[in-house]
């Protein structure tokens, strides 16, 4: 990627700065939420993700204990309200979801 300049003409820049920052701001991730301090239980829950429309993707960005961890997206049956995760241990998470 080239480095914008901030000493273009005004009419070149409206072309060229948004075909560098529009396929940023497309970018699923950069359209999600952290959800902070989850208790996943052993075995399934369910987190209200907030996004107010079907999830796309989700990761871990903290963790307080190991456990193995994933989702049951499949089978909810609210997929645009809620993520649906299964943990084979109690413990507390830090979720991104976009």
């Amino acid at each position: 990627m080239k480095q914008l300049s901030t000493k273009l003409p005004w009419p070149l820049a409206q072309t060229i700065w948004p075909s560098q920052i529009n396929p940023i701001l497309a970018n699923p991730i950069v359209n999600g939420q952290m959800l902070e301090n989850v208790i996943l239980i052993n075995g399934t829950t369910s987190v209200n993700h907030g996004l107010q429309r079907n999830l796309q993707g989700w990761f871990i960005v903290g963790i307080n204990k190991a456990a193995t961890i994933y989702d049951n997206q499949a089978s909810n049956q609210t997929p645009q309200l809620t993520l649906s995760l299964i943990s084979n241990a109690v413990c507390t998470v830090n979720i991104w979801v976009f």
